[in-house]
């Protein structure tokens, strides 16, 4: 009985530090604390983690288009890096584990969608971690600037050494949306390189409709030199911060690319799933002042799917079936547009 005493006591210590470490809470250090992850070199390949000779071999077989392009497509990843154990404010491009994330999950779930419209380029850069936007005043504004200056510097690398004159497509999502709403307004919003914007696709921020002086939202599928974006839901769902964040902000229907506010499952091009498999006619969305409805989608598993409300990581390969056939259309309109100027002038 003693001894039986005696383990319980020694089971009931071991419980209690267990509580009491896991009710610890993590101490963030402050940004100015670390020191920075080394500055990223875009001359060196290895700072890339797509180049057009360099596609990572899961996205060939995406790429149907094996002619020459006129375009070039500009991708920026979103965030990453969530690991609530995770000190770090950026990551620096050397971080393997981070690295493997943007090849297998941000690029070829999302930036494949464009490989048939331009030439992929995508920067790794030192993504800043999830609480940079909950923690945006203690460090979060400091990490993500930090992140937006790789963006900067490797736009300006790629605009001098490989762009050669071709028109761009800007595509991002979440963290990467961020970036690349400051890459619009210091590249192309009212400036010269503005008449090279075919379109930009920055979907997983909320994004007031006059964000931009010169950039608006797009209303057609075959419009160009503006933007598209979106946030999506499951339907008749309002998130908590709907009222302050979303509600009036700018929201594209990414099946149809008008004014319609709702469309039909047999609209819906396709949706690439985990599974790396197609399904097409697999949701009906529904435009609700700021933010996309969608219901269920239908894919294998769908029952486990059905308490979702926010599918905030699906924002892109929803609908990238979609995705990918709009691109292309607009690269074709801005090339007959380019066309048509340049028989006026003749």
């Amino acid at each position: 009985m003693k001894a039986y005493l005696q383990s319980y006591k020694v089971i009931l210590f071991i419980g209690v530090l267990l509580i009491l470490n896991s009710c610890k809470s993590v101490v963030i250090p402050v940004f100015a604390a670390q020191l920075p992850p080394d500055k990223p070199n875009y001359q060196k390949q290895a700072s890339w983690a797509v180049l057009p000779n360099t596609y990572p071999e899961n996205l060939l077989h995406w790429k149907i288009n094996r002619d020459s392009l006129q375009a070039d497509v500009f991708y920026i990843y979103p965030t990453l890096n969530i690991d609530e154990k995770d000190l770090r404010w950026n990551v620096p491009i050397t971080d393997s584990v981070q690295n493997k994330k943007v090849i297998n999950k941000a690029v070829y779930y999302q930036a494949s969608a464009f490989i048939n419209a331009g030439n992929l380029y995508v920067p790794y850069y030192r993504q800043a971690h999830l609480r940079s936007y909950s923690q945006y005043d203690t460090g979060g504004s400091e990490a993500l600037k930090l992140a937006y200056i790789d963006i900067k510097n490797a736009f300006e690398f790629y605009l001098k050494n490989y762009n050669k004159g071709k028109p761009i497509i800007i595509a991002s999502h979440s963290q990467g949306t961020t970036h690349a709403i400051r890459l619009l307004k210091d590249f192309f919003d009212g400036k010269p390189l503005q008449s090279k914007l075919i379109a930009a696709y920055i979907p997983g921020i909320a994004i007031r409709k006059e964000e931009f002086k010169h950039i608006y939202l797009m209303k057609s599928p075959t419009e160009i030199g503006g933007f598209v974006s979106w946030n999506t839901y499951k339907n008749n769902y309002y998130p908590k911060t709907y009222n302050e964040w979303f509600k009036g902000v700018a929201t594209t229907n990414p099946i149809t690319w008008d004014a319609k506010i709702a469309s039909q499952r047999k609209d819906h091009k396709g949706f690439l799933f985990t599974n790396n498999k197609l399904y097409k006619q697999a949701l009906k969305v529904y435009v609700k002042d700021g933010i996309l409805w969608i219901t269920l989608p239908r894919f294998p598993y769908r029952i486990f799917a059905l308490g979702k409300k926010r599918y905030h990581t699906g924002d892109i390969n929803l609908f990238w079936e979609d995705i990918r056939e709009n691109a292309m259309l607009r690269v074709k309109a801005y090339y007959n547009r380019k066309e048509i100027i340049k028989k006026n002038i003749n």
